[in-house]
């Protein structure tokens, strides 16, 4: 069976990796509910893709031209695959290729038994964005909706270990009415990282369906 959705992908002057459909959260406005992919490309994977086939793809987008940095996002959440993401920026290191990890902060709850954030800063990691989307807990449950319990708590923790390894970090929040992003704000520069806020996708508009004259089915 092929691995049917893309692998690489670009944009914004990246080349993003889609490793997994999976993911640790069930986010109220992920886009993963109404579409397949981004930036025109298809990302629903049928199997998830070996090391091998990452590496590959992501050759062949470098034949197309130069990128600013490879970036772990794709529709699901990147650290459930964590030995890919370690080889893979890895491979990326020894070719002096920058690699940037998209997460939602939970990956060490994924990995109990890696010391998560030391093997990323191990294996070359340039940097981290970690979508925050709350600044408390209940909040953040309700938004994002983990499998995990006490996941704000970790999410933050892992925040703290990313700093504390020097590694470039960005909090972001989703443009949503239930995110306080000034809260937000105020808990990134307390932990010492950026912020940023990131553009919500909305489900397509569909239009009405016709109605017939005396309120009968439409012909």
């Amino acid at each position: 069976m092929t691995h049917g959705g893309a692998i690489a992908y670009r944009g914004k002057g990246n080349i993003y990796l889609n490793l997994t459909n999976r993911c640790s959260c069930a986010c109220t406005f992920c886009l993963r509910e109404f579409t397949d992919g981004v930036y025109g490309y298809d990302l629903r994977l049928h199997r998830e893709p070996s090391t091998d086939e990452v590496t590959r793809a992501v050759e062949l987008e470098f034949l197309d031209g130069p990128a600013d940095e490879v970036v772990f996002c794709g529709l699901g959440e990147p650290t459930l695959r964590l030995d890919v993401v370690l080889a893979v920026t890895e491979w990326l290191r020894v070719r002096r290729i920058p690699a940037r990890l998209d997460t939602n902060g939970l990956g060490q709850l994924g990995n109990p038994h890696v010391s998560v954030v030391q093997a990323l800063a191990d294996a070359g990691l340039s940097g981290v964005s970690i979508s925050l989307n709350a600044a408390d807990p209940a909040t953040y449950d309700d938004l994002c909706r983990p499998m995990f319990s006490k996941a704000f708590r970790a999410v933050v923790a892992f925040a703290r270990e990313c700093i504390a390894a020097d590694l470039p970090t960005t909090l972001t929040v989703i443009d949503h009415p239930d995110v306080d992003a000034q809260a937000c704000a105020a808990l990134a520069n307390e932990l010492g990282a950026g912020f940023r806020v990131r553009g919500r996708a909305v489900p397509p508009v569909r239009p009405a369906a016709p109605v017939s004259p005396a309120g009968g089915s439409p012909p």
